[in-house]
C-alpha cells in the first residue's frame, strides 16, 4: 500500500526534534541520532551510549538530556525504519495479488535486517520509555496478520502458516548475516528464497503446532550501568 503517515502524533522517542528546540539543540539531537544509528548498524544495540555521545563530538549531558534512556535513544534511532516497515506493509496489503504482497514485503524487511546490523535487535525489543513506537509496531503486526490471511483466501499460501513463522524468519535471517555486507544480502536472499518455496500451498505433510512468538517478546536488550 501506499506510504501512510504515522497515527501517532511525534514524541520524545521518535527521531522528531520537539516544536520550537533550538538551532544548536536540533543539530546536537540529529548528530547524536546519526552517530547512534551508524554504530548499531556496524555492532548492533549494545554500544553504550557514553560511546554514542562520544562519536557525535557531544558530551553525556547533552545526550542524557535529548534521550533519558537508553531505550528512548534506540527507539528514536530506528523510528524511520520502522515507518517504512509500516509503509511496507500498507503497500502489500493494497497489492492486488496477496502473494505478491506477502512476498514483496518479507524481502523489503530481510533487505533492511541485512544492510542494518543494529535493526534486528531494535525491532524485536521492548521500549518501555517508547509508547509511539510500540503502538506503531504493533499496528505492523495486525496488519501482517491481515496480509497472511489475505494470502491464504487465494489458496497461494498455505493453511497452516501462521504469522509467527514470520518472526521465526527475521530470526533466523538475523542469525546468517556476516560482516561482509555483500555476503549477508546474498545469504539472506537464499534464506527468504528457501522460506517463500516452503510458504507454498502444497500437498505435503502438514507443519507442527507454531511457537507462541510474537515481535517483541524475542529480545531482551540487556540493561547496563553506564
Amino acid at each position: 500500500m501506499p506510504a501512510q503517515p504515522s497515527r501517532n502524533p511525534p514524541s520524545a522517542a521518535s527521531g522528531t526534534p520537539a516544536p520550537g528546540q533550538r538551532a544548536d539543540a536540533r543539530h546536537n539531537r540529529a548528530r547524536l541520532l546519526r552517530a547512534a544509528r551508524e554504530a548499531y548498524a556496524l555492532n548492533g544495540t549494545d554500544v553504550p551510549s557514553s560511546t554514542i555521545a562520544r562519536r557525535a563530538g557531544v558530551g553525556a549531558a547533552t545526550l542524557y538530556r535529548h534521550f533519558p534512556t537508553r531505550d528512548s535513544l534506540i527507539a528514536a534511532a530506528f523510528s524511520e525504519q520502522l515507518t517504512q516497515c509500516v509503509a511496507a506493509l500498507d503497500e502489500a496489503l493494497q497489492d492486488d495479488d496477496p502473494w505478491h504482497g506477502f512476498c514483496s514485503v518479507l524481502t523489503k524487511v530481510c533487505r533492511m535486517q541485512a544492510q542494518d546490523r543494529g535493526f534486528s535487535a531494535a525491532f524485536l525489543s521492548q521500549f518501555p520509555d517508547a509508547p509511539g513506537f510500540r503502538s506503531e509496531r504493533a499496528r505492523a503486526e495486525a496488519d501482517l496478520a491481515r496480509l497472511v490471511q489475505r494470502a491464504k483466501d487465494t489458496g497461494q499460501l498455505r493453511k497452516d502458516f501462521d504469522p509467527s513463522d514470520v518472526t521465526l524468519l527475521l530470526l533466523a535471517n538475523n542469525g546468517v548475516l556476516q560482516e561482509s555486507l555483500e555476503v549477508s544480502m546474498a545469504a539472506s536472499c537464499r534464506l527468504l528464497a528457501h522460506f517463500l518455496q516452503s510458504c507454498r500451498t502444497t500437498d505435503g505433510a502438514p507443519l507442527p503446532p507454531p511457537a507462541p512468538l510474537r515481535l517483541g517478546d524475542l529480545y531482551k536488550p540487556p540493561r547496563r550501568n553506564e
